[in-house]
């Protein structure tokens, strides 16, 4: 347990995605309404509640999940999770979707604050509240499964993730700058985005360099220090680009003039006030009642309430 007392922002989508692959199903009536996915998240919210002691928690939101100005920068971004036959919305299973707006009433039933912002991404709003409350001296850990948000870690600032791609919201990776270090050898945050545009992730349809890979993408920024750097040296003729290293970073140079904009996340939105304290009574006993008897979430409410101590 630590005593950093830290604000909690949730990679909510990252989350409850986790929670409904990784919770069974075990509805005895199939007709009942599935609720897998609510009960998971709500279980992750008590389990992260629980271990950190958190001043503050907020789910962070999807509002648009493919970005118009990152399709126009990389029209390859995040195609392959398009639904099949839709231009615009993510593939989702069947099962799942009906549990987001349960998860949706679920949170304001328990008063925990939910912040999406028109046109941009669940990253977009981390990113932003990552840097007021850095800003205002507030110690941050960022829970997702998404490797895109490392670039937030910052010790001096206070600014780690808890990644739970591999031990969950139990056992998470605890990224800070050594982790950085010893797992890609960049020094930063800021450096991992770089590392991240020249490497590329296909999970997101981003290409990267053609044959720079991991090793070679640490190499150029321990050589050059930012993507600035390798660009200007590149443009400069520096000796030590050479060879095909060189002739792939030339052939991908529209590429990297437009891919920081579609790796890097968004810090400024205007967002209005945003209280991340934790909620000191239940919002809405009546919802909180209804969705429990209506979907069966009455253990995962106690959980979550007795985390909480609001009881």
């Amino acid at each position: 347990m630590t005593s950093r007392a830290p604000v909690l922002l949730l990679d909510s989508a990252s989350l409850y995605f986790r929670a409904f692959f990784g919770v069974p199903d075990r509805r005895e009536n199939p007709d009942d309404p599935p609720n897998n996915a609510v009960r998971g998240f709500l279980d992750m919210i008590a389990t992260l509640v629980t271990a950190h002691r958190p001043s503050g928690l907020v789910a962070c939101w999807d509002d648009d999940w493919r970005p118009a100005f990152r399709v126009e920068a990389i029209p390859s971004y995040k195609t392959h999770r398009l639904a099949e036959n839709s231009p615009v919305s993510e593939e989702s299973p069947e099962e799942l979707t009906p549990q987001v707006p349960v998860i949706v009433a679920a949170l304001a039933a328990l008063g925990i604050p939910r912040v999406g912002a028109a046109g941009y991404e669940a990253d977009d709003v981390i990113g932003t509240l990552t840097t007021r409350f850095a800003g205002e001296g507030r110690s941050v850990d960022v829970v997702t499964g998404d490797r895109d948000l490392f670039q937030l870690v910052d010790d001096a600032a206070d600014v780690r993730v808890l990644y739970t791609a591999r031990g969950g919201v139990r056992d998470p990776d605890l990224v800070d700058q050594a982790f950085l270090r010893s797992t890609y050898d960049v020094a930063s945050g800021d450096a991992y985005a770089d590392f991240a545009v020249l490497r590329g992730d296909p999970s997101d349809g981003l290409p990267g360099v053609r044959g720079v890979g991991p090793k070679s993408a640490a190499a150029l920024l321990h050589a050059h220090g930012d993507l600035a750097g390798i660009r200007a040296a590149l443009a400069a003729g520096d000796p030590s680009i050479k060879g095909a290293q060189r002739t792939r970073l030339l052939e991908g140079s529209d590429y990297l003039d437009a891919a920081p904009r579609v790796v890097r996340v968004v810090r400024d939105i205007d967002l209005g006030p945003v209280e991340p304290g934790l909620p000191t009574q239940v919002a809405d006993p009546a919802l909180m009642s209804r969705l429990a008897v209506d979907y069966r979430l009455t253990g995962a409410f106690t959980r979550v309430v007795t985390a909480l101590g609001i009881a």
